[in-house]
């Protein structure tokens, strides 16, 4: 099932919205791509521990993570919730639906926390140029 979430990236003061694609399929991996740095390729294992800690489930499939447009770079923790999100909605734990009309952020502690992330000033003036909610 392919799911729709949307992030941002921030350079300067200006944002670029994201849109991360998560698809499932049938095997066991975890596939990331876009032009993430090391940080974003960590998220697999917050979220898989903040997941669990929540008594929530990682499915079990294949998934991959499209972070598109994928000519700009993707860095930091602040996509954990993006992602995470992505997954809980291709496997049935949220509703889908409602996910489209946000620009999502977030790094995710291993306890299912959120913490803050920088840019948000940026991001919020770029969601609402866009006709986010």
């Amino acid at each position: 099932m392919l799911v729709k979430t949307f992030g941002s990236a921030v350079y300067g003061i200006n944002a670029t919205t994201i849109t991360v694609e998560v698809n499932q399929s049938s095997g066991i991996n975890f596939i990331l791509v876009g032009l993430p740095d090391n940080a974003v390729k960590e998220s697999q294992k917050r979220i898989v521990a903040a997941l669990k800690n929540c008594s929530l489930n990682y499915p079990r499939v294949e998934i991959t993570v499209n972070m598109a447009p994928a000519d700009i770079r993707k860095e930091g923790s602040s996509y954990d919730l993006t992602i995470a999100l992505g997954i809980l909605a291709g496997s049935g734990q949220v509703q889908q639906d409602a996910l489209e009309k946000y620009v999502i952020m977030g790094e995710m502690s291993l306890d299912g926390g959120v913490q803050a992330i920088k840019g948000v000033l940026p991001i919020a003036i770029q969601a609402y140029k866009e006709g986010c909610t």
